[in-house]
């Protein structure tokens, strides 16, 4: 599953993805649906984005990428610091998803089911802390 969100709460679109494939190019194809954004917004990524392709891709979009480069990377570039050590919410969000046991397990076989389930997991998070 392949999640793209705007901090530990908001959820903004997500994908599934065939287990033996690839995350770069899967999350290539998730921001390619979202369209252009009107204005520069930053998108803090992991450190398995940090490729050219995705970080190209990410600014044609309108985002500004926040991802450090790798330690034996040439031609390092700089990046919000402050903002990357965000990147826990993110995690955050994954962990508390993971708390619903039919998620991590995958106990549905047909993904339109699993989809339904992670958008029921979504919304029971969103309404726990209200």
């Amino acid at each position: 599953m392949h999640l793209v969100a705007a901090d530990a709460r908001t959820t903004i679109a997500f994908a599934l993805s065939p287990g033996q494939a690839h995350d770069a190019p899967e999350r290539r194809k998730l921001l390619q649906g979202g369209g252009r954004m009107p204005r520069p917004i930053p998108l803090v990524l992991d450190r398995a984005y940090a490729g050219d392709a995705t970080r190209q891709l990410t600014v044609e979009f309108g985002y500004v990428p926040v991802v450090p480069p790798k330690h034996n990377r040439l031609t390092p570039w700089e990046y919000e610091r402050a903002r990357y050590t965000r990147r826990n919410e993110i995690e955050r969000l994954f962990r508390r998803l993971k708390g619903f046991r039919r998620l991590f397990s995958r106990f549905e076989k047909l993904d339109v089911l699993f989809v339904v389930f992670i958008n029921f997991a979504l919304i029971g998070d969103g309404l726990r802390e209200c």
